[in-house]
């Protein structure tokens, strides 16, 4: 079976992609020098992929982050999830979108397409759902990944990229020499279980405050009672900007290093920022490299954590006769 698919643009970025959740498992791009590097975290075989817990890469689904308790209730009726993660249900639970094979419905040289049947009561989700993944590499440095989704019964849907980026390259040893700039004025601060509390909390002068771009680790080495929750962040920025359906910059993320830099644009409302906490002990890398702590951060646009069970956060429901769609672009430059 074919696992791996290459696209590419004329400037030298080459992005390699698998039908194994629909993942991205390579990105070369060049840096300030012109030096090409792989910036994704990743493995080099699809056994490592089908047994790595990180979700390196993945399109994740049905529902991407935590639902408390693994229960929610649409519609008056009460459905219970897989726990994957003790108390809670993590990123489509045991057999998510990330550990299911996709079906390649177009491929070019620049774009290519995933599509994806999951079955009324696929981890415990009410109704069948058919997906579509489309990664595009154009002209302008941008990987575009758009998402569609429909549905013939009520259910609840959440989809999200999931690449853990190194922009000085997969193999060094942390990327918390980067800077981060995110428009977010907010966050959502969670219990012990990583399951928002239900509030958002100003970032003003607290250690998640990156309005203004500002290296990571001195950020995640403060003394904030969240970040020893998570041992680093892993919390959902609320994105200042959001209005459904309306593309906005969102973040940006830079190498100092080797001078890369990306550029994240998303229609969500918020971002799943992830510093790599937990990704020591994964299996081996590529090119044989052992992953360790912090090494490749997580930028994941998404709707917000167990909104199926708070009201006040955006709707992540779906119904027949409607078309979930998203797009997400990461533009890549150099400085």
């Amino acid at each position: 079976m074919r696992w791996q698919y290459e696209i590419k643009n004329d400037n030298g970025l080459i992005a390699v992609l698998s039908p194994l959740g629909a993942a991205l498992v390579s990105l070369q791009t060049p840096d300030k020098d012109g030096r090409v590097d792989d910036i994704v975290l990743g493995f080099d075989t699809l056994e490592a992929y089908q047994n790595h817990t990180a979700y390196f890469g993945a399109t994740v689904g049905r529902y991407a982050n935590r639902i408390r308790d693994g229960r929610f209730t649409l519609d008056s009726k009460d459905y219970q999830l897989p726990i994957n993660q003790s108390p809670n249900h993590l990123h489509g639970g045991i057999t998510g979108f990330d550990k299911q094979f996709w079906e390649v419905e177009n491929a070019s040289s620049s774009s290519i397409t995933y599509k994806l049947h999951s079955s009324d009561g696929d981890e415990g989700y009410p109704g069948a759902l058919d997906v579509s993944v489309t990664y595009t590499l154009n002209a302008n440095n941008q990987l575009i990944i758009d998402y569609s989704a429909t549905t013939d019964q009520t259910t609840i849907i959440n989809l999200t990229h999931h690449s853990y980026f190194n922009l000085n390259g997969h193999a060094a040893p942390t990327a918390l020499d980067h800077e981060l700039e995110l428009a977010a004025t907010r966050y959502l601060p969670t219990d012990a279980s990583m399951i928002p509390l239900g509030e958002l909390l100003n970032v003003e002068d607290t250690t998640f405050d990156f309005r203004n771009a500002k290296l990571i680790s001195p950020a995640i080495e403060a003394n904030h009672p969240q970040l020893a929750l998570a041992s680093g962040f892993d919390h959902t920025m609320v994105l200042d900007s959001w209005s459904p359906d309306i593309l906005f910059k969102a973040a940006t993320l830079y190498a100092p290093k080797t001078g890369r830099s990306m550029m994240l644009y998303t229609d969500q409302p918020g971002i799943q920022f992830y510093s790599g906490n937990n990704i020591a002990g994964q299996p081996t890398g590529k090119d044989g490299v052992i992953y360790g702590k912090h090494s490749g951060i997580c930028l994941e646009p998404q709707y917000f954590p167990n909104s199926p069970n708070e009201s006040n956060f955006p709707s992540t429901t779906l119904r027949p006769g409607e078309t979930f769609k998203s797009r997400t672009v990461f533009k890549f430059d150099v400085r």
